[in-house]
């Protein structure tokens, strides 16, 4: 699922940190003219809560909010998404492998060599 401006704002903060956070915390980073309310950040981070991205645990009054995986995971998740609806898959990686700088294009393909290198993590067992 793609992140709202507001939203990619507060996962950006918490993906950073790499720490718990409550409202308070991200509201007093953001420095936004208009200034946000609370309420706004709130219901923002409730909204990702519920969307799967955040956890949270209660701590006194206020919750405390933490990524459920990182930055790369939601990004690779994004990418795994918008293969979903391709009738096309080859192509559509065929297009997302010619916009690659070169140097990206390098990191893929050793990626792509060392994944070909692993054993199967886990092997099927026969069909009886």
């Amino acid at each position: 699922m793609g992140l709202g401006p507001l939203e990619a704002a507060v996962m950006e903060r918490l993906w950073s940190w790499d720490r718990p956070a409550t409202v308070r915390d991200v509201l007093e980073d953001m420095t936004r003219r208009p200034p946000l309310a609370y309420t706004t950040v709130m219901t923002v981070m409730d909204n990702l809560h519920r969307k799967g991205l955040l956890l949270r645990e209660k701590q006194g009054r206020a919750y405390l909010y933490r990524p459920t995986g990182s930055r790369e995971s939601h990004t690779a998740e994004l990418m795994g998404q918008a293969m979903v609806g391709a009738s096309d898959r080859s192509g559509v990686l065929l297009r997302f492998v010619e916009q690659l700088s070169p140097e990206d294009l390098v990191a893929l393909r050793e990626l792509v060599a060392d994944a070909g290198e692993r054993p199967e993590a886990d092997p099927q067992p026969p069909l009886a």
